[in-house]
């Protein structure tokens, strides 16, 4: 009697990364808004009269209800109920709304607002979280900083469950396959929302000569829109597929609280949990100021008005130029072929070289971290597939911090010393900026595979939660006490362009010296326990 073998969409290598291309475009749209405020953070302050401190803990509010609200753990448990493709369009929406949220707040039809003069006169005084040191909002702060973050802790929830949710879908269409690879690629398509945004973002606020910090935020919403209609389209290839391997969306055996207490009681667990948040602490954080900050340490002149690099027609060609580097660095490792991928590596590679000089041309410090990204998206997909035949994931953490702390204390040390050399400083800028972008994708590429093997399928959802949850704690930390540290060390200065970062930067590199330390401790937990972690995804 023969039996037929019926194949299911998950089977079909298309259709798998088809649905990887949905969630990780989804993913792409939400890194732009995140940081869409970063790259004019100086905007802010001379159009808005946001300073350090306002802007800092505006940023860090994305994270608030998910730390103290426990907002990610409700997320992980919905997800584990309700399942992958729902959770999936409700994360996009509830970003959508916080978008909307904080647009408004930063627009001119926000100033002289009814909804203005209340933001001015309440919420100077948050009972217990005042007391705590935690508020998301303080006496003095800009009503317009108080509302845009009131959206961006709406947008955030989203954010985060859309985050969890993404690497459950991964999980559930590449289990046993190519499954480090597709989270890092995942991982490399979104953080070209990065650059996206460090280009774009200065682009609209600055269109046709007049500032507008709102022109910004509205398309980072309109982009949000996007990514709604990309969860809908991946709601009903994730429902095709249950239909064809019979699976439930919701969990066959009902949550209990009592699974989590087998998550939290795994020193493997939270090895890896503690390793993200001082991780991810030192590098989303830093994000937001980078642009800042290089403005404070390089020598940049404004091309003269009227000249091709001061147009906005280079922004254009700019962007083209970047997406030439993604997609060809990308795809050259997926050919076989040895003449095709050393021709799109080379290419990926020329392209670089001209959008690096083209950003010095510009003297623009947005499109000089727009580079962040782009080794990411090369060697990740290369460090994804090693992880899967080879491992060595623990040994990548390692590895990522190193290079993290090298980094910023170059930022912190080295870069300040070619202030008043324009190629030098730009030069040693563009170098550690694509260093730092490559240790950022040794994370995806190790950290999150790695999760499944620690613990059980039923509740992964509520352990990328955990993680998530943890690692927000961090999140929101951050950026608050960058803000302080950087108004403390900088005492009556007004001028956005001429802060000192020293201080921050030391504090993000200590970060990596404790990611560092964990992670060497992991790889003696993983060698005595047998956690697996070393060990490949595919198995021979």
């Amino acid at each position: 009697m023969t039996q037929t073998i019926q194949k299911t969409l998950r089977d079909s290598a298309a259709m798998r990364w088809t649905a990887l291309l949905l969630l990780a475009l989804a993913m792409f749209c939400s890194y732009i808004f995140m940081d869409i405020l970063s790259p004019i953070k100086d905007l802010m302050l001379s159009e808005r009269g946001w300073d350090s401190t306002a802007f800092g803990t505006m940023q860090g509010s994305e994270v608030f209800l998910n730390v103290f609200a426990f907002f990610l753990i409700f997320a992980g448990i919905i997800l584990d109920k309700m399942g992958v493709r729902f959770t999936a369009v409700l994360s996009a929406a509830v970003m959508l709304v916080g978008a909307c949220i904080k647009w408004y707040a930063v627009s001119d039809a926000f100033i002289g607002s009814n909804l203005e003069q209340w933001f001015t006169e309440n919420l100077n005084y948050i009972p217990i979280f005042d007391e705590l040191g935690v508020s998301p909002f303080y006496a003095g702060m800009p009503a317009s900083a108080k509302f845009a973050a009131t959206g961006f802790m709406v947008f955030g929830c989203g954010c985060e469950m859309a985050g969890i949710t993404v690497s459950r879908g991964i999980v559930k269409w590449f289990k046993g396959r190519e499954m480090a690879l597709a989270m890092g690629s995942e991982m490399a398509l979104a953080r070209l929302g990065v650059a996206t945004c460090m280009i774009f973002s200065p682009f609209f606020a600055r269109l046709g000569g007049q500032v507008s910090v709102s022109r910004s935020v509205a398309f980072g919403v309109v982009l949000m829109c996007i990514a709604l209609i990309m969860t809908i389209v991946y709601f009903f290839m994730d429902k095709k597929l249950d239909e064809q391997t019979g699976e439930a969306e919701e969990a066959d055996d009902p949550f209990r609280i009592s699974d989590l207490g087998k998550i939290l009681t795994d020193g493997g667990f939270w090895l890896v949990a503690l390793l993200c948040v001082l991780y991810y602490s030192a590098i989303f954080p830093f994000q937001k100021y980078a642009v800042n900050m290089l403005q404070c340490n390089l020598t940049l002149t404004v091309p003269e008005e009227g000249s091709f690099w001061a147009s906005e027609t280079v922004t254009y060609i700019q962007y083209i130029v970047m997406l030439i580097v993604a997609a060809a660095g990308f795809a050259s490792n997926f050919q076989k072929n040895l003449s095709k991928r050393y021709t799109l590596l080379a290419l990926s590679i020329i392209s670089l070289v001209a959008y690096c000089y083209m950003g010095y041309m510009r003297q623009s410090a947005e499109t000089v971290f727009a580079v962040f990204p782009l080794l990411a998206v090369l060697i990740t997909p290369i460090l994804g597939s090693y992880v899967d035949h080879k491992g060595k994931a623990a040994t990548m953490l390692v590895l990522g911090s190193l290079l993290l702390i090298a980094c910023h204390l170059t930022f912190a040390f080295v870069l300040p010393m070619f202030k008043g050399n324009a190629v030098g400083g730009i030069i040693i800028a563009y170098l550690t900026i694509l260093v730092l972008g490559a240790s950022f994708s040794l994370v995806p590429a190790s950290l999150w595979p790695s999760v499944p093997k620690l613990v059980d399928s039923k509740v992964i959802g509520s352990a990328y939660a955990l993680i998530f949850w943890i690692q927000n704690i961090g999140l929101w930390l951050f950026p608050l006490l960058i803000g302080k540290v950087l108004d403390k060390s900088n005492p009556g200065v007004t001028d956005a362009t001429q802060l000192d970062y020293t201080h921050p930067l030391v504090m993000l590199a200590c970060l990596g010296v404790a990611a560092l330390l964990l992670g060497l401790l992991l790889k003696v937990v993983d060698r005595k326990r047998g956690l697996g972690l070393e060990e490949p995804n595919i198995k021979d």
